[in-house]
């Protein structure tokens, strides 16, 4: 059975639940190798090898040096070279995207992104893709060279399958093309104690209709385990920070629950979380546009709509 090589989604060593989704993608194809940049802990290990990571292959971070992308691009050529894959998946993050389309020129394969479902099929991988901002689904395939995958979060339900989990180690060296650009400074991220919004199974946005009182918002999605979304308009006010917008100049999410609170449902915003699983509005406004994407709507203020929602929340958990 041929190796699915899986590029590790992590945080300081932390596993993210995205690289598990994309493991047991991994099974339909052939047989997962996780591929870890940075230092391997045995919490790590043992996650990879719950979620069916035959091998590990581990990349000592310091001789890639902090040189962006580039590097991690090397380093998937090589294994590619060396391991002939069935395919590579990667997380469909800014990030990974553009690590898949470096490796896709290197290994002169082709590229698919933001595929929100990979199945095995005849010649290779079919992957769905949600396109031209969600309106369309479509199914592709990589007709040339092995098949670089990039998987949107939220795709797959992580399904735990003990993998042997046999770790080697993997030297690489960056190329002086590969030194062209550098990170000069980082700034940590300030801890919400929510979700990633991308990553997150619940969203939970404000827009306009909040004037700019995110409360409500933010203590449903304390109460449902949720992360906070907010729309371009509510952005652009200076009512939450620009790292927080769903939208096509935002952030995609694609949750298992997306709820649009004081939202009209404006094109830019819907090709940012249209794929969601389940959709739930609340608006003032019966004609927005919201209401005809929606799996349930409700005609009311959020102010009012909100807290009792979230005090039913607190209830149930209690």
């Amino acid at each position: 059975m041929s190796e699915v090589l899986v590029l590790v989604d992590h945080v300081g060593g932390t596993v993210r639940k995205t690289t598990n989704e994309m493991l047991t993608l991994a099974r339909r194809l052939g047989e997962p190798s996780a591929v870890f940049i940075g230092d391997l802990s045995e919490d790590a290990k043992a996650a990879l090898s719950r979620f069916g990571a035959e091998k590990i292959y581990t990349i000592d971070p310091r001789p890639l040096g902090p040189y962006l992308v580039t590097p991690k691009a090397e380093v998937l050529a090589t294994l590619v070279e060396q391991a002939s894959p069935a395919a590579v998946l990667l997380s469909s993050s800014a990030e990974g995207k553009e690590i898949a389309a470096r490796l896709a020129i290197k290994t002169d394969s082709g590229v698919i992104t933001d595929a929100v479902d990979v199945a095995a099929g005849d010649g290779g991988p079919v992957a769905t893709q949600s396109v031209f901002a969600g309106n369309f689904t479509v199914t592709s395939k990589v007709t040339k060279g092995t098949p670089i995958i990039a998987v949107k979060p939220n795709s797959a339900q992580p399904e735990q399958v003990d993998g042997a989990g046999a770790v080697q180690a993997v030297e690489v060296a960056t190329s002086e093309a590969g030194k062209g650009a550098k990170l000069t400074g980082v700034e940590p991220k300030k801890a919400s104690g929510r979700p990633e919004l991308t990553e997150a199974a619940i969203v939970v946005s404000g827009g306009r209709g909040t004037g700019g009182n995110f409360e409500p918002v933010e203590q449903l999605a304390d109460a449902l385990g949720a992360a906070v979304g907010a729309s371009r308009a509510a952005v652009d006010s200076g009512w939450y920070p620009h790292s927080f917008q769903v939208g096509q100049t935002g952030k995609v999410v694609s949750p298992q629950l997306y709820m649009a609170n004081g939202i009209s449902g404006a094109i830019q915003h819907r090709a940012g979380m249209q794929t969601s699983k389940t959709i739930v509005a609340v608006n003032k406004d019966e004609e927005a546009p919201i209401f005809e994407l929606v799996d349930f709507g409700v005609v009311g203020d959020l102010h009012t709509v909100l807290p009792a929602v979230t005090e039913q929340v607190n209830q149930r958990k209690g």
